[in-house]
Parts: structure tokens; C-alpha cells; sequence
């Protein structure tokens, strides 16, 4: 296997080589050659894969699954493409005219404009973002011949950088350059959470900066800028480091409360329109009005809608919405009516509940009306079909096993769609699916202990770990406000009121802030202001001293937004190759026994691999998995990590047995707040658990001593596995 090892990389340099190919060669070849010797190291990323579905096959899924439901085992059929290049489309106009062009050409455009929210929001929505780049590419053709008239297509940005890297193990970049070489037609549009950008906190301004810079690169053109209260000075950030890479600049004002209620005034209409004022000022390229929570019902969106169209004639209007209440085709037809250039919908089989409003719906009310969309049904149909069946690969993930309808009370407690799905999932995996009620309204009373938010990524999290906290400690608004100096505070809420997200409009709360601060700092004014810039070229250079020469440009930014899931993510491809060749239902289920399939590793470089067998148990823990590889005989050592775990399992709380605290939900443990010997009273934290987004104190149900902690921080938990026992 050495000679192997060496033979085939020294030959492959000879192959290549100018000399060896053109001229004549003697014995002195080798000689004068000795650079044939800088021997690659051949990737072996067919024995990497081998290693990954012989993982799945003993150990299943290597991503966390919250459904208990298996990838359906129907491929979607891709419909039909006709050949040679994709009509026109927005996007050759943008790259003839550039932006301001482009923004023109949009506000003179007869008829309704949309963007398909499919590639992003809506699996966002629905499918815990865990749709995969290579379901995205398989319809991506179809979408370029038959959809040119499309705005914009949402692929990128939000949650789907992140999950990309943690839950998927593929590389965002590589996502948005392989769609771009499908799609080269259909603007593409992303969604930066202004000085926060693909990620949860501040970033220092170069890394925001640099981050659209390479994004632009890489074939993105619209920049959907928001921040997650309407502060002003980090959506300028955004803005003006979308606009400098040469982005569309779309930014965006987040929408809440509701303008035509009189009762209803700290957000009133004279507000939004404040706010469009700046951003129109500051140059925005188009205006948006981004309805995360789907509380834009149709008088209000005549109001709004029509309003800002007499104040800005010349600016395009983009309307973002979700469905979550079920009037979201009604409220998108009213937006247009009253002016709105462009709306956001999804294909039908990803549209409708928390996701956007039907794409196949919004088409056919608008069909022969001066708000025509000019886009074909039956394509949609046929779109829809994919997605139909391509959904079905992700069952594992699909929030409709826990929730089965949109819920008109969104109108009451203004939970966004994205965090919507999550919070319902959360409920029902700590056991509190009929607590659900419970957790809205104490979502809304969050909400008003923090002032009446806006409520959006990062925002809503802080407000709904508020809820999560008084749910679990039972305690009502008054409580929280009488009590606020003593009770220790979800982390995210405490930052919130240091200021690190920002200043929320109207101010923070009194007296809750200086209850809850006491002497703690506070930051003035915009966060990312006083942070020092980001060492790009020494993080560069850290990246190549830990994992080698190939870092690109893309690695450095990953790295810069998500330090340690970059570095998790290429730990993982060291050991498992390029899982994002591998079709969905190999990647979450692995093969059958005797199933034959293909993974195409680039093109050209097919393998072809049959699952033969599974070995038993060795003493070690570990199975042998046999396969065949293009004919060969292959096998690879498994640990048979349940097994390990029988050796050495976790052992669960028992209800009966008073002062045993065990983990409310599944989830990793974040820091332990106790030590043994610690003494606790009642409701003190002892420990916090991150899952789906949220973090979750774990409480003393008693008074007393700690006697023994099962687990340490970064621990990945079951439900009900032992944290830790009290004793009176």
C-alpha cells in the first residue's frame, strides 16, 4: 500500500509534465526533474467516504435529528430542460447597467415582480434549513430556462451559512459558486443581519466590509440589509459594505406592531416613514419592508405600501412576508395594488404556514391583471412537484411532524417565522407540546417587560429566552419586574441590555435595566464602533498552519464569522471526504445492505460502490463494514459508538428519587454553574443547555448540597440524562 501511496502521485507529475509531454526524455529525466518528487498527497476521498457511510450504517445520522421519521426512499424527478443558454433575464440587466440601472429597470417594470424564497426562507421555515446543495443544484437548471423573469432567487445568507457548515458539513461558498455557474441569469439575493452578517453577534467593521466583498465575488448581487431592532447606525454598516462591493443594496425595515390600529403607536406609520427617510438618504438601491413575523394584514399594507409610494415615486418597493397566520397572499395582493414593485413568495409544496405565501397562488390571482406576473403556472406546478417529493428527504426535519397549521394569534404575539417553528419544536421535545399556549403568551409578555421589541434574529432570541425562563420558573410579567435584581438572567438578555445588539427604538426598559445591570458595563452607541479590526492575515496564517496551503480567501471569511464550527467542519472533511456529493438520503441514512449506487465526486470521477456487509462487534467496540468499490473489495472500522455507550452509558435521572436534576431536552451543555459541595436554593441555575438556536437554564428543583455532576461543559445531552444530584 506505501509503494501505492507514492507510485501513483510520482506518476501523475510525470503525466503532467511539460517535458515528459512534448519534448524528448532521456534517463536524465529524472534527475533534472526533482520537483516530480513533491509528491500530493492523493485525497483519498473515496476511502473517506467509505468511512462516513460505514459511520451512518452502524451509528446513523451524524447530524442531530429532532423528528423520529426516515428520508422518504422517492427521488424527485427533475423536470425537463430544454437545451442551450437560459432566456435573459434581471440579472443581465444588473450586469449591463449596475445597480442604479438595475433598481430602474425594476420601478418601470409592468406587472407584479417576485422573488422565490425556495432556495432559502422557506426551508429556513420548514426544514430547519437543512435543505442541501446538492437538491439545490439538481433543479437549479430548470429554475434559469424557466424562471427569468423572477426578481431575484433567495439562496444564501440567514441561517443557512451557519447550518451549512454545523448540520451539513458542506461549505457555504461552494453552494453559492456551484449555483451561480447554473443560474446565471437570475439575480441572487441574501440576507445580512447588518453589523451581525451571517452570524449572532457584532463583528468589527473590516470583517463586515470584507465579508460582502467576497460574497460579491463569489456571485451574489443583492444584499438584503436589516437589523434586528431598526437601529440605524449598524443598518448603515450593512449598507454601505454591500454598496461597496458592488452589491445591490436592498435594505430593510423591519416591520411590527401594526400601523392601522390606533391603539397601536410606539411603531406608527410617521415611524416607518422616519426610517425610509435615512435609508433613502443613505442611498439604498431598493426599499424593503421585511414582515418576519407575517403581521402585515391588507388595510395595513395599503396604508404602509401606499404611503411610502407617494413619498419615494422613483424607488422600488419590496415586500417580505410569512404566511404563519394565513393571509399572506391576501396582504401580498393588497402591497401590490397599493405599489409595491416586488413581493417574496415560495413554490407551493414550500410555501404557506411559517414559510412565505405560495408562489402557483400569488401567480394565478395575478393572471390577466395589470399585476400579470408573466410567469408560467404549469412550470410552477412542475417546480412544486420537485420540491413536493424532495421535501419528503427531509422528514427527519419537517416541522409539520409537530405542528400542523398556521395560527392566526401570531397577530397577538408577533413570534417571527423562523424562530415560530423552533420555539413549537422546542415545546414538544421538552415535553411541553400542551404547554405551546403557554410559551406564546409568555412571549408576548416577554416582549413587554422588554419594551415592545422589534423581533427578529438576534432580537427574538433574547425574547424568547425571556419566555423560556418565566415559563420554566413560573413567573408572571410582575414577578420578573419586582424580582429582577435577584434573578439570575438568560446570558442573551443581560447582553441585550449592556447594549451589545444595538439601541432599541424608544430606549431600554426602566427600571428592569438598572435592576438587572446593577454595575455591570454598558456599551454607548453602535457596538461594532469600539471594536479593534479584524487580523485578517493572521488568521489566515493560523488556518494554514493547522490545516495546510489550501485555505482559500472563502475558508479565511468562514472562519472570521464561525471560528470553531470552520474548524469543526474541516476536522470533519479530513475524516469523511466530501459528503456533499452524496445524495440526501445516503447522507442522513447511509445504504441499505446489497444497495448499488453512484457518487459523482467531480465530473468525470464517478464511483461506484456497493454496501456488501456489516461485521459484528469486536472486542475493541468497533464493526467491520464491507464494500464494494468500482469492483473492489473495500472495508472500513467502525466504533460502534451505542455500544461504547452501553459500556459506559449515561445514566438518566429517576423521577422517583428526589434531588436528581436531569436535562429538560436534548441539547449541549454550555457551562455548569455548580461544583460539588456547592450549596443551592431553590430555582438557583445550576447549568445551561443550548438547543435549536435557544439557550435553556437548568434550575434546582430544591434547597440543599450538591452531591455529584455527571456532565461538563460542551457535554451533548439526551432528554432526561443525569446532570447532577442534590441532597438536603
Amino acid at each position: 500500500n506505501n509503494n501505492k501511496r507514492t507510485n501513483i502521485p510520482f506518476l501523475q507529475n510525470v503525466f503532467s509534465n511539460h517535458q515528459f509531454l512534448y519534448s524528448t526524455v532521456d534517463t536524465q529525466f529524472i534527475d533534472e526533474n526533482p520537483d516530480l518528487f513533491n509528491l500530493k498527497p492523493t485525497q483519498n476521498r473515496a476511502q473517506k467516504l467509505l468511512h462516513y457511510l460505514g459511520h451512518v450504517m452502524v451509528n446513523g445520522p451524524t447530524t442531530p435529528i429532532p423528528v423520529k421519521a426516515k428520508p422518504s426512499s422517492i427521488d424527485p424527478v427533475i423536470p425537463p430542460v430544454t437545451m442551450g443558454d437560459p432566456p435573459v433575464g434581471f440579472r443581465d440587466v444588473l450586469l449591463r447597467d449596475g445597480p442604479e440601472g438595475f433598481a430602474k429597470a425594476v420601478r418601470n417594470h409592468q406587472g407584479l415582480l417576485l422573488m422565490d424564497t425556495t432556495f432559502r426562507d422557506a426551508h429556513q421555515s420548514l426544514l430547519a434549513t437543512r435543505v442541501r446543495t446538492h437538491d439545490l443544484k439538481k433543479i437549479s437548471p430548470f429554475v434559469s430556462h424557466n424562471f427569468s423573469n423572477l426578481y431575484s432567487l433567495e439562496n444564501w445568507g440567514g441561517a443557512t451559512f451557519d447550518v451549512a457548515m454545523r448540520f451539513l458539513s458542506e461549505c457555504p461558498w461552494k453552494r453559492l459558486q456551484e449555483l451561480r455557474a447554473l443560474i446565471p441569469n437570475v439575480p441572487f439575493q441574501m440576507l445580512l443581519r447588518g453589523a451581525n452578517a451571517v452570524g449572532y453577534t457584532n463583528y468589527p467593521d473590516n470583517a463586515v466590509f470584507k465579508f460582502c466583498e467576497v460574497a460579491k465575488e463569489n456571485g451574489m448581487d443583492i444584499f438584503r440589509v436589516f437589523d434586528s431592532l431598526n437601529y440605524v447606525p449598524n443598518m448603515l454598516l450593512g449598507m454601505e459594505a454591500a454598496g461597496s462591493a458592488g452589491g445591490v443594496v436592498e435594505a430593510a425595515i423591519s416591520y411590527t406592531g401594526d400601523v392601522s390600529d390606533p391603539m397601536r403607536q410606539k411603531y406608527s406609520l410617521d415611524y416607518y416613514l422616519q426610517l425610509a427617510d435615512e435609508l433613502v438618504k443613505a442611498g439604498t438601491h431598493i426599499l424593503c419592508i421585511k414582515d418576519m413575523a407575517g403581521l402585515l394584514k391588507p388595510e395595513a399594507s395599503k396604508l404602509l405600501v401606499g404611503a411610502l409610494r407617494d413619498r419615494f415615486p422613483d424607488v422600488p418597493i419590496h415586500v417580505h412576508t410569512h404566511d404563519t397566520a394565513g393571509a399572506g397572499v391576501a396582504a401580498m395582493l393588497a402591497c401590490a395594488e397599493a405599489g409595491a414593485d416586488v413581493v417574496d413568495v415560495a413554490v407551493d409544496s414550500m410555501a404557506g404556514m411559517t414559510s412565505q405565501p405560495s408562489m402557483g397562488a400569488i401567480v394565478a390571482c395575478a393572471k390577466g391583471t395589470k399585476l400579470d406576473t408573466g410567469i408560467a403556472l404549469e412550470k410552477v406546478f412542475d417546480y412544486s412537484e420537485y420540491w413536493e417529493v424532495a421535501r419528503g428527504l427531509y422528514a427527519p426535519f419537517d416541522c409539520t411532524a409537530t405542528m400542523k397549521s398556521g395560527n392566526a394569534d401570531v397577530y397577538e404575539n408577533e413570534i417571527p417565522g423562523g424562530q415560530y417553528t423552533n420555539l413549537h419544536f422546542q415545546a414538544h421535545s421538552m415535553g411541553l407540546g400542551n404547554k405551546f399556549k403557554e410559551v406564546k403568551k409568555a412571549y408576548a409578555e416577554a416582549n413587554k417587560l422588554l419594551g415592545d421589541l422589534i423581533k427578529v434574529t438576534p432580537s427574538s432570541k433574547i425574547v424568547g429566552d425571556l419566555a423560556q425562563f418565566m415559563v420554566q420558573n413560573d413567573l408572571s410579567r410582575a414577578e420578573v419586574e419586582e424580582r429582577a435584581d435577584e434573578l439570575s438572567f438568560p446570558l442573551s438578555v443581560v447582553e441585550f441590555l449592556q447594549g451589545y445588539i444595538g439601541i432599541p427604538h424608544g430606549g431600554f426598559p426602566e427600571p428592569l435595566r438598572s435592576k438587572v445591570l446593577k454595575s455591570l458595563p454598558r456599551i454607548e452607541g453602535r457596538p461594532g464602533a469600539s471594536l479593534p479590526p479584524m487580523d485578517f492575515k493572521a488568521l489566515e496564517d493560523g488556518l494554514r498552519a493547522t490545516h495546510g496551503d489550501e485555505i482559500t480567501p472563502e475558508d479565511v471569511m468562514s472562519a472570521a464569522m464561525y471560528p470553531k464550527v470552520f474548524q469543526e467542519f474541516k476536522e470533519f472533511t479530513a475524516n469523511f471526504g466530501p459528503v456533499d456529493c452524496l445524495s440526501t438520503r445516503l447522507f442522513l441514512d447511509g445504504p441499505k445492505i446489497a444497495e448499488e449506487f453512484e457518487v459523482e465526486l467531480e465530473r468525470g470521477k464517478i464511483l461506484h460502490i456497493k454496501a456488501l456487509a456489516l461485521g459484528d462487534l469486536n472486542k475493541a467496540g468497533q464493526r467491520e463494514v464491507f464494500f464494494e468499490l468500482n469492483g473492489q473489495l473495500r472495508s472500513v472500522l467502525v466504533k460502534d459508538t451505542v455500544a461504547m455507550k452501553e459500556m459506559k452509558f449515561h445514566p438518566k435521572a429517576q423521577k422517583s428519587i428526589k434531588g436528581q436534576v436531569g436535562a429538560p431536552m436534548p441539547g449541549k451543555v454550555l457551562e455548569v454553574k455548580v461544583e460539588v459541595g456547592s450549596k443551592v436554593e431553590k430555582g438557583q441555575p445550576l447549568c445551561v443547555l443550548s438547543a435549536m438556536k435557544m439557550e435553556t437554564v437548568v434550575n434546582s428543583p430544591m434547597a440543599g448540597t450538591v452531591k455529584a455532576v455527571y456532565v461538563t461543559a460542551d457535554a451533548s445531552l439526551e432528554g432526561d440524562d443525569l446532570i447532577l444530584e442534590i441532597e438536603e
